[in-house]
């Protein structure tokens, strides 16, 4: 009964793709998909070393691939140990309730961060006020705004006491890195006051190949670190948290208590790992089509459109518009019209999700190649062109 209900779905699921993936205009259409780097699906080398993997119970600290993943990637990055979990939503929640001992105390955090706009554990499960800084042209938070809520809360009985800064680094609203020396300064303003430091680094690999350097580099500044798996590195699943080796063993056993713990969670380390050995290759070549997108797309001279080259650093694009909503913009790049195939002979549907009023954003990673990033900005040029005519 199972059997038949899993290749009743498989067929469905299969139909839906082959009339979903052809054109109604005859050609086939090709679909470059800008959404997000969480896209993507694992390679055939991938899957094999999924299918291959030696695998335990890691509930029982069993399972070898996990602990070769998890030595590696604290070697990777620079810290004691680390901890493979679901989610980088996971990582981060973890990091607030083991850092933030004080029911009711403070986390200063970007008003426009993932942290405080996505996921919701900061006040509903860990007991903790996020209080939003304004996010500065470069994603940094103003340091003297930082330090004055820092000081307000010491030793008063109004004002609830700091006891951690959250950084994005990167933002996930654009692709600005954060320089080594602003992370530098906020790791001096913690330290003097005696607050902790833990950084997002869901696209951690994207910062350090932007910089150029190892992420080691970039995770020294802070007390704790996460970094997530399944953004542009190809990985169906998982994040890791990082920091001291007592951080960690308290981590785990939260982790246990938000239903987070994983049995043979080695088919899952192993992508992890495979991800991380190709990323030095990779990630680079998506920031390089990235910046050759918003090059060709400033250069359309659009009045609708327009992009600040000096925030594309690294695989995210944040398009400004103007006088076009942002769900008309991304329809049409979505559809394919028959004046499109007669005039171009291809069927292009290029993927977009509005990101505010106006602007969306457009996200690279190795499901995106340079022909795609062509064919988008062609796309992009078609679309623009109806809109002036």
């Amino acid at each position: 009964m199972l059997r038949s209900l899993s290749r009743a779905a498989a067929q469905k699921h299969g139909a839906r793709w082959a009339r979903g993936s052809g054109s109604q205009v005859g050609v086939p259409q090709h679909v470059v998909d800008l959404r997000s780097d969480t896209v993507t699906k694992p390679g055939p080398a991938m899957r094999r070393a999924m299918a291959e993997a030696v695998i335990g119970d890691d509930d029982y600290g069993k399972d070898p691939t996990v602990r070769e993943l998890q030595e590696k990637a604290a070697e990777l990055l620079g810290v004691e140990q680390t901890l493979l979990v679901p989610t980088n939503t996971m990582a981060s929640l973890l990091s607030l309730i083991c850092h933030c001992r004080r029911q009711g105390s403070q986390v200063l955090l970007g008003q426009e961060s993932h942290l405080h706009i996505y996921e919701q554990g900061v006040a509903q499960i860990a007991g903790v006020h996020s209080h939003p800084v304004p996010d500065l042209p470069q994603d940094t938070l103003d340091l003297n705004e930082l330090e004055r809520m820092i000081t307000r809360g010491l030793g008063s009985p109004y004002h609830l006491v700091c006891e951690l800064i959250c950084l994005e680094n990167t933002h996930n609203s654009s692709g600005p890195v954060l320089s080594i020396d602003y992370l530098r300064q906020v790791c001096l303003l913690a330290q003097r006051y005696e607050v902790r430091v833990h950084l997002d680094g869901a696209r951690l690999m994207n910062a350090a190949a932007a910089l150029r350097m190892p992420p080691t580099r970039i995770v020294e500044h802070c007390d704790s670190v996460s970094l997530c798996f399944s953004r542009g590195l190809d990985v169906p699943v998982g994040s890791l948290v990082g920091g001291p080796k007592d951080f960690i063993k308290e981590a785990w056993c939260l982790q246990k208590a938000l239903g987070g713990g994983m049995r043979q969670a080695g088919v899952l380390a192993v992508a992890a790992l495979e991800g991380l050995a190709e990323a030095e290759e990779v990630l680079p070549r998506d920031q390089q089509d990235a910046q050759r997108f918003a090059r060709g797309l400033q250069d359309l001279a659009s009045p609708f459109c327009s992009v600040d080259l000096s925030t594309v650093e690294t695989n995210v694009v944040m398009v400004r518009l103007a006088g076009l909503p942002p769900e008309e913009l991304c329809r049409r790049l979505r559809a394919v019209g028959a004046d499109e195939v007669a005039r171009t002979g291809q069927a292009v549907r290029v993927l977009l999700l509005p990101w505010t009023q106006r602007s969306v954003r457009a996200v690279w990673h190795r499901d995106v190649s340079a022909r795609d990033t062509e064919l988008a900005l062609r796309k992009w040029a078609l679309v623009l062109r109806q809109l002036g005519s």
